[in-house]
């Protein structure tokens, strides 16, 4: 059992249970994890938690049994991944501030800088007396993979990574590793073309190294995953240079393994019908917009809580491909926040209960209180159907945030 985040704490049957919800199925997140930790066994390979993907810290208890920590994109993550996950901690920001630096350097084990400028002026604070700090930089392969711009560190023009000519005349002296990063939902076949290009720039620097951050991205727990060939590629980098290799999947934590859960509050018709839902698209799952990408959503009626959709779900549909095309769409006064257009059996009426798939990352990390719109709350669904409320958010959450 989880510990809990609030001190209400209840449990409700699916039918019942007052949305808008993110429900974390526990089953699924734990099939997540023995995947990524079979990788770990069978590569020595050691595999942080990105938590800017996925920073549910009642879930830690779990995910601690699988992965050897955290990476941290501020002070804050480092700080709950100090506090309530443990094992290492790993940071790195595109560029830090002083008094970040200061409280970083009690908080992190490995730090990495994202240019030589940065690492110049904070070495004597990582490489203090207080702790053993391993620091290392970002570099930039200047190989993408990336299909969507917004999320393509090696784009042209980054600000994410070192290119190699920045090395020459650079003494690489207080340093023990490198990182890239530049992969998004993809397979082992993107990461082997990435260490190719990697290995051509920056091979020759490896025999000065301990280890190599392979960065987040890889879709291990999709069922697809070339899992065979990610050990392999691992073990094969590993003998070629002598380095530990670590891993921070922050979205293959938490694939497929959480639901939003929402209630339609009204339909309404502009040449087509409109259902008005208590979830917003720019509040609650903002990168449906952002990306952007059309979530997975069916009808609740059979809907038994877990993160898997059943299989006589009515699944939502393209425009046309069912009897009953409708918008779903948020209660915010933003025009734009609309989720899209679906088709379903039966039309859509007040009351209706619908069920958005794979929200548990990225997602819940991502929401906001814009319009004084209330946070879904956060509920953990046990092995054996039970469904617990973690966390409830209310006026003050939103209030707390505001002058």
């Amino acid at each position: 059992m989880f510990p809990c985040c609030s001190t209400e704490v209840s449990s409700a049957p699916p039918d019942v249970l007052a949305t808008p919800a993110f429900v974390v199925d526990e089953a699924a997140l734990t099939c997540n994890l023995e995947t990524l930790d079979g990788v770990r066994r069978q590569t020595g390979c050691r595999i942080l938690l990105a938590q800017k993907a996925f920073s549910m810290f009642s879930a830690y208890p779990l995910l601690r049994r699988h992965l050897d920590g955290t990476c941290a994109s501020s002070v804050h993550e480092a700080r709950l991944g100090r506090e309530d996950f443990g094992g290492e901690v790993h940071a790195f920001a595109a560029a830090f501030s002083d008094p970040d630096l200061r409280e970083l350097a009690g908080l992190a084990d490995h730090i990495t800088f994202n240019s030589f400028a940065q690492w110049r002026r904070f070495q004597p604070l990582a490489s203090g007396p207080a702790r053993a700090i391993r620091c290392g930089l970002r570099v930039n392969p200047q190989h993408s993979e990336g299909h969507t711009p917004l999320y393509d560190p090696c784009a042209p023009q980054s600000r994410l990574g070192i290119l190699r000519a920045a090395f020459d005349g650079q003494s690489l002296d207080g340093l023990s590793g490198l990182h890239f990063h530049n992969l998004c939902e993809q397979n082992a076949d993107a990461l082997a073309r990435t260490l190719t290009a990697f290995e051509a720039r920056f091979g020759d620097l490896l025999p000065r190294f301990q280890w190599v951050n392979f960065g987040g991205g890889h879709h291990v727990t999709r069922p697809d995953y070339d899992v065979a060939r990610l050990c392999r590629m691992i073990r094969e980098f590993k003998s070629r240079h002598g380095v530990q290799v670590y891993l921070e999947p922050g979205e293959a934590v938490a694939l497929d393994a959480g639901v939003l859960v929402a209630t339609v509050l009204d339909v309404v018709w502009n040449e087509l019908p409109i259902a008005i839902l208590d979830a917003s698209c720019t509040c609650h799952m903002p990168d449906v917009l952002e990306m952007p990408y059309r979530p997975r959503v069916y009808r609740g009626e059979v809907w038994d809580g877990s993160a898997r959709a059943p299989a006589a779900a009515d699944r939502g549909a393209d425009p046309g491909a069912k009897p009953h095309t409708v918008r779903l769409a948020g209660p915010s006064c933003l025009a734009g926040d609309i989720i899209g257009d679906y088709a379903f059996d039966t039309p859509l009426s007040p009351g209706d209960r619908l069920i958005f798939e794979d929200m548990a990352h990225y997602t819940m990390v991502k929401t906001n209180t814009f319009n004084g719109i209330n946070l879904p709350s956060i509920h953990l669904r046990a092995p054996d159907g039970r469904i617990r409320l973690v966390r409830r958010f209310g006026y003050a959450d939103f209030k707390s945030r505001l002058s």
